[in-house]
């Protein structure tokens, strides 16, 4: 979907396989557009090569979901209870729903490969399959969070 950093699907995906809360933000009904990475990469690379120079190309998969009916979806497939769900105060000024116009580059001819469920179920799988990977990137990035409070309450 978007980049899994931008989206919150790494932390979301991690702390469901360890059944650990899940933070969800207010009610859990805002509204994304759930672009897969592999989707936004070629969709690029699209416009770089059949687009007009100086034009701007909004990306879009126009798969709009709310945030909680992912969430449901990840537990499903991970077959993890929806007890782990926690909703937190929404951040001040959190948008509802982020939406774009993706009308020009489909008038290029670039439309996504990948459907929402088969990008998830491709993600999941990646999570599935590099565990250690992705538990060690973790692990460094507590150590220098760590680290730069060490630093800055000294």
């Amino acid at each position: 979907m978007v980049s899994a950093s931008h989206s919150g699907l790494d932390l979301i995906t991690g702390l469901i396989m360890d059944n650990k809360p899940l933070p969800i933000y207010g009610n859990g009904k805002n509204i994304r557009d759930w672009l897969y990475v592999e989707d936004n990469c070629k969709a690029i690379d699209y416009v770089l090569h059949a687009g007009k120079y100086g034009e701007i190309y909004n990306i879009s998969a126009k798969n709009e979901k709310p945030n909680l009916q992912v969430v449901n979806e990840i537990l499903k497939k991970l077959d993890k209870n929806k007890n782990l769900i926690r909703f937190v105060k929404d951040r001040p000024g959190h948008d509802f729903r982020y939406s774009i116009n993706c009308q020009k580059i489909k008038r290029l001819g670039w439309k996504p490969k990948y459907t929402f469920n088969e990008a998830l179920e491709k993600i999941i799988e990646w999570y599935l399959n590099n565990e250690t990977w992705w538990r060690r990137e973790i692990k460094k990035a507590e150590t220098r969070k760590f680290q730069q409070k060490v630093i800055h309450d000294f």
